[in-house]
């Protein structure tokens, strides 16, 4: 893999969401200064993710603290408590577990670079990941619409996926990309509903998720390579 930290195409989204940003308040009247930092920390973040970067997450600690304020007053409960519960203290968790694979803080620190050794799973074990995962998302579904969330099963998908790639990406495996790019795929709907409804940031979340969309199918890409030559099991 290419050592550069990073590429055109990841100066493309980190530069487009801001732009986008700054349209949208020129556009709307609207100065959008929490999602606005949200959005462009969380660009920072996955594209740092991509490039298996352990900086990624000291911007994904911004990132997932303000998203989950932008949810909580959406409603969408699901999500909010994924970002407050789980996101926070897996950044200090991946942080570390990516330091034990060999991600290091600058290339003077290692002798093969600063990436994490990546990994990944065989069929049998995605076959199994991926059927967890719609059982899981099933059941979620039932309690969010329980306690009144307004699209359960989007908020089900988002949530329940994201945390089992968020455990796959503190334990690099490449299959974390496959979910990620599902979940922005959802979330980039669910936000279009919230933008529908009026909801406060709405509009920026759909522009952050549109270019994490983008960057998930960069870093299946990259960490197909990455992982190559370290097929491993848990």
């Amino acid at each position: 893999m290419n050592n550069k930290v990073l590429s055109l195409y990841d100066w493309f989204l980190i530069i487009g969401v801001i732009a986008s940003n700054l349209i949208y308040t020129i556009l709307s009247g609207d100065v959008d200064v929490v999602g606005s930092v949200a959005g462009i920390a969380g660009v920072l973040c996955v594209v740092l993710v991509a490039k298996g970067s352990i900086w990624n997450y000291f911007f994904g600690l911004i990132n997932v603290s303000m998203y989950a304020y932008i949810s909580y007053k959406a409603s969408l409960y699901g999500d909010a408590a994924l970002n407050a519960l789980y996101y926070v203290p897996m950044q200090f968790i991946g942080w570390w577990q990516w330091r034990k694979r060999g991600a290091a803080i600058s290339k003077s620190e290692s002798m093969d670079g600063v990436q994490v050794k990546a990994r990944r799973f065989s069929w049998k074990q995605r076959v199994v990941l991926f059927a967890g995962c719609a059982a899981a998302v099933v059941a979620g579904a039932f309690v969010l619409k329980y306690v009144g969330d307004p699209q359960p099963l989007k908020d089900s998908t988002t949530t329940v996926l994201s945390i089992v790639a968020q455990a796959l990406m503190a334990l690099a495996f490449m299959e974390q990309w496959i979910l990620w790019i599902i979940t922005n795929i959802v979330s980039v709907i669910m936000w279009c509903v919230c933008v529908a409804r009026g909801e406060a940031h709405a509009a920026v979340m759909v522009i952050m998720w549109s270019f994490y969309l983008l960057n998930s199918i960069n870093g299946l890409k990259v960490w197909y390579s990455l992982s190559k030559y370290r097929s491993q099991t848990l």
